[in-house]
């Protein structure tokens, strides 16, 4: 079978890219052959077009363009070149995506996917409507309602736990698209069912289908030998960065923080530039991991190393809402840190976790994750 994977393949982001490796290698490993549609809209890392300034909304949506142009920009131009390569090799060994295959014309990359037999729609936060564009159309398969094909999300996140009423009110057309739905976070399937009536599945990332990553591991040998804590932190260092200094000094172990092209902070610890692989061997040998990172903490349970989440704060708090899904999933919830507290934090790291009922609840997910795909496998038609 002939299946087409539409996600954020092509993002320089380590959850991005092993999400995205993870969905094709299960397809893979079913005996499909399984590549990605070549979409890679502007607004998502790039910035997009800028709008009139008629309200403060608009304003603060365009202060957000610039900042991604510029950011981007200065990535491309001046970014660790090392790195970027580091991603480029990745995409090519595990997600077949040539180092020249960025499209020119996004809509021939689109109306290339009449070719396959099923189309999903994958994992990450495809769904979040973001402040500068809102919903893109396309990652809920509007370029593709005319297609034989049949037409399923997985494991699809809208990066939040809730929408504006104008967002949702777009729900229920956006999602007619879909012949089978299936969400990553709990607090999808609110939305989902809101918007048409029927409840979707709840699956998990395509990162938990599997319980073996040795393919990547094994070709990372580690580069440090003496104990570390492995610090993931993204949109802010509030609170992650209390955390992982206590934790720093608790255990007596330097941090290892990979860049981030987007930080606009002081760096945690000693920064690193690993590839995916390299991330998740990072993850694999650290003593100890605290994150604020959906991924981070999706790594944390496959490889039973302690951690903490530490939650992002302010406005950008309603973006815990996919840890603490997956927290809550397994058992684990306490080991969420909404604010930072050095009396929690040490609780916390003197506190066991039983793996032994992680490691069943995981396998449950991993469950339902498998009969779903199976399920919609089965009813392409032939």
């Amino acid at each position: 079978m002939n299946v087409g994977i539409l996600t954020f393949h092509f993002s320089d982001n380590y959850g991005a890219a092993l999400q995205a490796y993870a969905l094709r290698r299960w397809m893979t490993e079913q005996g499909h052959h399984a590549s990605f549609i070549d979409y890679r809209p502007a607004h998502i890392e790039h910035g997009g077009s800028l709008s009139l300034p008629t309200s403060p909304a608009r304003l603060k949506a365009n202060l957000k363009v610039v900042y991604l142009a510029v950011s981007s920009f200065i990535n491309e131009h001046f970014g660790n070149k090392s790195q970027k390569e580091k991603f480029v090799r990745f995409r090519e060994q595990f997600l077949d995506v040539r180092r020249d295959a960025a499209p020119t014309d996004n809509g021939a990359s689109l109306a290339a996917a009449q070719s396959f037999d099923l189309i999903v729609a994958g994992s990450d936060q495809i769904w979040s409507p973001s402040q500068h564009f809102g919903f893109d159309p396309n990652y809920f398969l509007a370029f593709a309602k005319r297609f034989q094909a049949r037409k399923i999300s997985y494991a699809a996140s809208f990066g939040r736990d809730r929408v504006s009423s104008s967002e949702a009110a777009q729900l229920p057309q956006l999602l007619r698209n879909f012949d089978a739905i299936s969400v990553r976070e709990a607090s999808g399937i609110t939305l989902v069912e809101r918007a048409t009536g029927h409840r979707p599945a709840n699956v998990p990332d395509p990162t938990l289908l599997h319980s073996d990553y040795a393919e990547l591991t094994e070709r990372a040998p580690p580069e440090h030998d003496d104990p570390y804590i492995f610090c993931y932190g993204l949109r802010s260092p509030d609170n992650i960065r209390q955390t992982a200094d206590l934790a720093s000094k608790q255990l007596n172990c330097p941090i290892l923080s990979p860049h981030n092209p987007h930080r606009r902070w002081v760096e945690i610890g000693d920064t690193v530039y690993p590839d995916p692989g390299e991330w998740v061997s990072l993850i694999r040998n650290a003593r100890f991991v605290v994150t604020n990172s959906f991924h981070g903490t999706v790594f944390s349970l496959l490889f039973k190393k302690p951690f903490i989440v530490a939650g992002l704060t302010g406005e950008k708090a309603a973006a815990n809402a996919r840890a603490i899904n997956l927290l809550r999933a397994v058992g684990l919830e306490s080991r969420f840190a909404p604010s930072f507290s050095a009396q929690n934090t040490q609780a916390l790291m003197a506190r066991e976790i039983d793996w032994a009922d992680v490691d069943q609840r995981l396998a449950d997910l991993r469950q339902a994750g498998n009969a779903f795909l199976s399920t919609q496998l089965k009813a392409v038609a032939p």
